[in-house]
């Protein structure tokens, strides 16, 4: 189930009244004496021991499987319990379909160790790494022209996915496809637009605020939707009123990382779009301004839980990191008792919190980590 903070707040909802395994034992069991005594004339109550008990409980446990596929069955029509393949069944009645994986991209300059008198030509599909194996192939044949020592060429990479996003300029510098002449090739933009296939939650989001798009006056909800349908990488969006018909939308990439310009500008083009666009808007894009903050805390664990304390701690360490990416949305505050909130839910007895302290984050801006401490202070009494 990916919930979305927009649908945190909606009613718990049961399929099956709430049904215990305890509820449908006990209904077994007095239904069974019914009958029993009605048939026999005798007492049908079970003790313990005897053999029906057992099959009852055997039974009620079948019943009570059976009952929870029922109750998931209802819960996957509800955008605020679907996943997986139900989630994709239930967007598509929205004309929405779930995004497909991307490939990165970025441009490799081929270096010849000198001039050349000839031309020089890269077949497309030339590759080049980095030292982990990242590895990109150029869009399209390219020629080094006569008297020139280097060429740029789009390249885009071989696998699609995350992975190979934010790789910084230069870091792309191994020929895999060896060619006469070309001495070096390097990446002259930081790898970006890369997308693993869409996550449930993203794609609970987008269903969401699906019924924004139907808008033509230009609503917050409209341009918010079209922000994060605009590409699979987009991981927040948010659109204000910066002025008088002019509408500020800001926005980050899946993996946290503020856009650069050419993601910003190609945002700005397809929200242009008339459309998407309002003709008497006039509309901006910008990357979030980022408000720094640390965490410093200590921990300690209950002395009755020894016995986990090692789990507590792998549990804890998880429950941080998971803080930190919940920390990273546009316009969301910073927040100090949420971590605290996570690392008892985690099993912490108490917490010691030097930072982050609270800070209200507006809706042009986001929270950037700094620096992370977490120390584990031992056991303590109960």
């Amino acid at each position: 189930m990916a919930m979305i903070d927009e649908l945190k707040n909606q009613p718990e909802i049961s399929f099956i009244d709430n049904i215990t395994l305890e509820d449908v034992r006990n209904k077994l069991f007095s239904d069974y004496a019914g009958e029993y005594e009605r048939i026999t004339g005798e007492s049908g109550n079970l003790t313990a021991s005897e053999p029906a008990r057992f099959v009852l409980n055997a039974v009620a446990l079948l019943g009570y499987q059976t009952l929870q596929f029922i109750d998931r069955a209802g819960k996957s029509n509800i955008l605020g319990y679907s996943y997986g393949e139900y989630l994709d069944a239930l967007a598509a009645t929205r004309g929405i379909l779930r995004k497909s994986p991307k490939y990165s991209s970025t441009v490799l300059r081929f270096t010849l160790s000198a001039p050349r008198s000839e031309v020089i030509s890269i077949p497309g599909g030339t590759r080049a790494a980095d030292a982990n194996g990242h590895t990109f192939a150029t869009s399209e044949y390219a020629e080094i022209p006569s008297g020139t020592q280097y060429i740029d060429i789009s390249a885009q990479a071989v696998e699609p996915g995350e992975a190979s996003n934010s790789l910084t300029a230069g870091s792309v510098n191994i020929i895999v496809d060896t060619l006469p002449y070309i001495a070096s090739v390097s990446n002259i933009s930081t790898t970006r637009g890369g997308a693993d296939t869409e996550s449930d939650e993203s794609l609970t989001r987008r269903v969401f605020l699906f019924p924004g798009q139907y808008s033509t006056a230009g609503s917050q909800t409209a341009y918010e939707y079209h922000a994060v349908n605009f590409r699979s990488d987009i991981m927040d969006a948010k659109a204000y009123r910066s002025a008088d018909g002019e509408v500020t939308i800001v926005f980050l990439l899946s993996d946290g990382s503020l856009p650069e310009s050419a993601d910003i500008e190609a945002m700005l083009e397809y929200i242009s779009n008339s459309e998407i666009k309002p003709l008497t808007d006039t509309v901006k894009v910008i990357a979030p301004k980022e408000i720094n903050y640390d965490i410093s805390l200590k921990y300690f664990i209950n002395k009755s839980d020894s016995a986990n304390a090692v789990q507590i701690q792998a549990d804890v360490a998880a429950a941080v990191e998971e803080y930190k990416v919940w920390q990273r949305h546009i316009a969301r505050d910073i927040n100090p008792s949420e971590l605290i909130r996570r690392v008892i839910n985690a099993g912490a007895k108490r917490v010691e919190l030097t930072s982050p302290v609270f800070a209200a984050v507006d809706e042009k801006s986001t929270a950037k980590l700094s620096d992370s401490s977490v120390t584990y202070g031992g056991l303590e009494d109960d």
